[in-house]
């Protein structure tokens, strides 16, 4: 079994806090359909910045929400795991990675 991570990009934030709990909700049943599969649910991502070659740094606009890694026996499956992500309902993507062992 590899690791992939989720990356979570797009979306939309909720609301209100009924909303707010409703996503949550969804996230929880999602994780629950992938089971053991799930090494670490991950966490959404704050405020970011960018560092160039040249040393520079600016405050980001990136599109990435967030992250999870999960266990897969390879890519199709990982990605196939993904289907039915909640980020995929509000028009966000899941894009998937194998993680390689160093």
């Amino acid at each position: 079994m590899g690791k992939f991570v989720y990356v979570y990009s797009g979306g939309q934030m909720a609301a209100t806090p009924e909303a707010q709990e409703a996503a949550m909700q969804a996230w929880g049943a999602w994780f629950g359909t992938l089971g053991a599969s799930v090494s670490d649910m991950g966490n959404p991502f704050g405020a970011s910045a960018t560092v160039t070659s040249d040393g520079t740094s600016a405050g980001g606009a990136s599109k990435v929400g967030g992250y999870s890694v999960i266990t897969a026996a390879s890519l199709d499956e990982a990605t196939a795991k993904a289907a039915g992500c909640p980020v995929l309902e509000d028009g966000g993507s899941v894009e998937v990675y194998e993680a390689v062992e160093m």
